[in-house]
């Protein structure tokens, strides 16, 4: 990393030894992910319309335990948010706690993803 990208890192967390913010956080994530494939698998699922096309394709893309993983996190996200405790999310939902505190710290420090699905759909329970 250059001396540039430090700077404007430190300017973006702070220089205090306490932030939980590291250096990494700040680097977008989906900077890595941005490629014309993955452009591709978004358009995707923005071209879907219904939550059968939805179960049509993902049924596809992904493996039932990758599916069950995702929607475990987007219920942990959603428990989280309401401020149950990391051992009631975990009994719940079946995640370990280190995934839990993952979503967490994308709640958090993250690219608001949780927080942006979150309030657009009506959460079944």
């Amino acid at each position: 990393m250059s001396f540039q990208s430090v700077q404007k890192t430190q300017n973006l967390i702070g220089t205090d030894k306490t932030s939980h913010v590291s250096e990494r956080m700040v680097l977008k994530m989906n900077d890595k992910l941005k490629n014309p494939y993955t452009n591709n698998l978004f358009k995707g699922i923005l071209s879907l319309d219904t939550v059968e096309e939805c179960y049509n394709f993902f049924e596809d893309l992904c493996t039932v335990a990758e599916l069950q993983e995702m929607a475990r996190r987007l219920a942990a996200a959603k428990m989280l948010k309401s401020g149950a405790k990391y051992t009631e999310i975990s009994e719940k939902t079946g995640l370990s706690t280190a995934t839990i505190s993952r979503v967490n710290r994308s709640l958090k420090y993250g690219s608001d993803g949780y927080n942006s699905v979150l309030s657009r759909i009506e959460y079944e329970e």
